[in-house]
């Protein structure tokens, strides 16, 4: 028995507007913070997704009683892979010789995982936050989004398919309502639970949101039902669903709380309202002009290349580009210009290819309800007067002369009359063609488009390229030149003002110094190469130590990851004291040093903070140190209730938290260096220096302020850092030779032990280095 035929239904140009306007909306959030909500076309494209997809399937399992898994990938995989393959290639290559060290190997591994398609799960397992403005962003953190598509594609088929095998064609379709409805169910409530708990996971989880996906699969499930509704009233919920999904865009703002539950169902509901409307109109939808115009249905066809290109331009350019008031609008350019070529010269081109294997059918838009078909008869000759050889469809004139053909057959000639047949067509089984002849029909068809394009590509990228060069708006390509050594300040003798000198000279750079180590090296070491980074993690711990037992002055030192990231200049200062000072340090990084318990999203941290405080605070009252110094991070916090705390009540906390230790004015409450830029996104090969320089923040003069203020009613000691870590209101990324910080925050092993002596000398000064006296 033959196979069904598929007649794909014609494509909705309505549909492919709703995808212009979505990828629009997700470039123009990325590229230019606008609009608010922008982010939200992914969802529109999730909705999409799920209603053509499903449509498809059920159209096959109601023509043949059976899902096709291996033809369903196939075509998946000729619509998907060569574009995104061309990207990760392309970013993967750009990121290892744009970006610095640690930044290329990170795009590298994040381009393995979106390879197969597991984007998501990645970023998720990294605590990406998606809002955050660190500036260090992969480049292919949008893949997530494909991700969850392709995973939510490898059980849903199957699903399908075991539905088709169980209840036959017929009860298919009803099947497949209910298992959609049980995973919009089950998934939007997962959504809301884990949005509230974390934000983060919820953002990229495939279970928080197939929901999305399941309603669009509801709608083609929905399709015959749908059909019935009037064109006037469906062009009516159409243009109701495309305003309310604008209305979306501009006014929800996901990077606040409740995202993607319960906020994202606004462009989910509105997105299936509008597909829904325009089920059983006519495809080409010309009332719903803004969607459906000969530019918004091309950029809805070329929507999947435009996506996958225009965030690594939006990453690369802010890593590469000088700041200029040009700086969007070559974004913009760039973005759109990939994205069209690619789409004229890898995406169409490709998935059309017959060397790549079987020429994929179109897919239909949309599942349509059983009809009964027509039924293809027998075409017979009927009994006529035309001459042998006439064709029918031609007209014939009696008694004119006509030439004849090179062969015909006789008529034959039957007894029934000529009947007018109703507009049924003969079935005509259509010939093969050869191999040879799809390849060049193929050819015939892409050649000249991809020749066009390629060197449409190449005249836009050389012009694009001398403008940017002769204007200065292009990229910093090439390394910058070497500080000589002789730049080097001369040195005095006096710690603190050798160490100011440095950091002067080094906020006044253009062009890096020979740093040893490298960026690079102590930016991947991060805080594995700290000598107290075992005293400061999570689970069981023990205090560490330097210097002689049996010294007269013993500290200790203690505190979240910065007075971490401080312990190798107190380890210095014991070692250099000839016997004279012993050192104790222990803390928890993550865990503020604060009787009010601060949140942090380690759950290892949070179940760990309070017993590791009391055990610190034990040690110390059992020691009766001559000094303990405090050091916990100066920005704002949430307590575990969710109640926000001010830099006045952090300052409060951590003095209530220190009191506890009973050692009276001698506590040390040491400021942590000022919050700086991200390394990983300001330091690439052709950077400056001034890119990576930080200013000192409102938050950390707040509550630098505020402790200096306790200290003096309370008679013990506040120390700003700003002598060991800034010149003025500049932090810049070195000191001499070497990287102040590895990160946005923490000191390098390197150069908390070349503050030491200026240390020390503070220390000193403030007659903080002597024995307690007894009682």
């Amino acid at each position: 028995m033959d196979s069904p035929t598929h007649t794909p239904a014609p494509p909705r140009r309505d549909i492919q507007g709703l995808r212009a306007l979505a990828v629009l909306a997700v470039i123009g959030a990325h590229a230019a913070g606008w609009p608010a909500g922008g982010v939200l076309g992914v969802d529109v494209f999730f909705v999409i997704s799920g209603f053509l997809i499903t449509g498809m399937l059920l159209r096959e399992a109601r023509d043949t009683g059976r899902v096709s898994l291996g033809p369903f990938y196939a075509r998946r995989a000729r619509r998907l892979l060569p574009t995104a393959v061309t990207v990760l290639i392309a970013v993967a290559v750009a990121g290892w010789f744009l970006f610095n060290r640690a930044r290329g190997e990170q795009t590298l591994w994040d381009a393995a995982w979106a390879a197969v398609f597991a984007s998501n799960w990645n970023f998720a397992a990294q605590g990406t936050d998606y809002f955050a403005d660190t500036g260090a962003v992969s480049p292919l953190q949008h893949f997530w989004s494909l991700s969850v598509e392709e995973q939510f594609y490898l059980v849903w088929p199957l699903l399908l398919l075991i539905a088709a095998a169980v209840v036959g064609r017929r009860r298919v379709v009803g099947v497949v309502g209910v298992l959609a409805a049980a995973i919009v169910a089950a998934s939007s409530g997962w959504a809301l639970m884990q949005s509230d708990s974390q934000a983060t996971v919820a953002y990229f989880s495939t279970l928080t949101r197939a929901w999305e996906l399941g309603v669009g699969a509801l709608v083609a499930v929905l399709v015959p039902l749908l059909r019935r509704i009037p064109r006037a009233l469906g062009g009516v919920m159409q243009w109701i669903g495309a305003g309310a999904i604008v209305a979306s865009l501009l006014l929800i703002d996901p990077a606040a709380s409740g995202f993607p539950a319960p906020w994202a169902a606004a462009p989910v509901v509105t997105t299936a309202l509008a597909i829904a409307g325009g089920v059983g109109g006519d495809p080409r939808h010309r009332h719903l002009f803004p969607l459906t115009n000969p530019v918004s249905v091309f950029l809805g066809d070329a929507s999947y290349s435009l996506y996958l290109w225009h965030f690594p331009v939006v990453v690369f350019a802010a890593a590469v580009l000088p700041a200029s008031e040009w700086h969007l609008w070559i974004v913009l350019g760039a973005s759109v210009v990939l994205g069209l070529a690619s789409y004229l010269i890898v995406e169409q081109p490709l998935r059309h290819a017959p060397f790549l294997g079987e020429m994929p059918r179109a897919e239909a838009p949309e599942f349509e309800p059983d009809v009964p078909k027509p039924v293809p008869v027998p075409v017979v000759a009927a009994s006529t007067t035309r001459p042998a050889g006439w064709t029918p469809g031609t007209r014939y004139y009696p008694g004119s002369s006509r030439p004849a053909p090179a062969r015909v057959e006789p008529a034959v000639e039957v007894l029934a009359p000529v009947i007018a047949a109703p507009a049924l067509a003969p079935v005509i089984e259509p010939i093969a063609e050869p191999r040879g002849s799809n390849l060049a029909a193929w050819r015939e068809r892409f050649a000249a488009q991809v020749f066009l394009a390629t060197a449409g590509l190449v005249v836009v990228a050389l012009a694009g390229a001398l403008w940017a060069t002769a204007s200065g708006h292009g990229p910093r390509f090439g390394l910058p030149d070497i500080a000589p050594a002789a730049s080097a300040p001369p040195v005095s003798g006096d710690p603190t003002a050798d160490l100011q000198a440095e950091l002067t000279a080094a906020a006044n750079a253009d062009v890096w110094p020979d740093l040893n180590p490298s960026l690079d090296r102590v930016m991947i070491a991060s805080s594995a190469a700290n000598p107290a980074h075992d005293c400061f993690s999570p689970g069981a711990a023990t205090a560490c130590g330097w210097g002689s037992g049996d010294a007269p002055v013993h500290i200790w030192l203690v505190g979240d990851s910065t007075a971490m990231a401080y312990a190798p200049a107190f380890r210095r200062i014991a070692d250099d004291s000839a016997g004279g000072i012993r050192v104790s340090a222990m803390g928890m990084y993550g865990c503020r040093f604060t009787d009010v318990l601060v949140q942090n999203d380690d759950p290892q941290v949070m179940a760990g903070c309070q017993e590791r405080k009391a055990a610190v605070r034990a040690a110390i009252l059992a020691d009766e140190p001559d000094l303990v110094v405090m050091s916990n991070a100066f920005t704002l916090g949430q307590s575990v209730d969710g109640t926000d705390l001010s830099a006045e009540n952090l300052i409060a906390a951590q003095r209530r938290e220190a009191a506890s230790y009973k050692v009276g004015d001698r506590m040390l409450y040491l400021a942590p260096p000022p919050q700086g830029v991200s390394l990983a996104a300001c330091y690439t090969p052709s950077s400056s220096p001034k890119a990576c320089d930080s200013a000192v923040d409102s938050t950390w003069r707040q509550m630098e302020a505020a402790s200096e203020h306790a200290a003096t009613a309370a008679g013990d000691h506040a120390m700003s850092s700003l002598a060991f870590t800034c010149a003025g209101d500049v932090c810049p990324p070195f000191a001499g030779s070497i990287p102040t910080k590895y990160d946005q925050t923490h000191l390098t092993v390197e150069f908390a032990e070349h503050i030491a002596p200026a240390m020390r000398q503070a220390l000193d000064g403030a007659g903080l280095l002597t024995e307690r006296t007894a009682g």
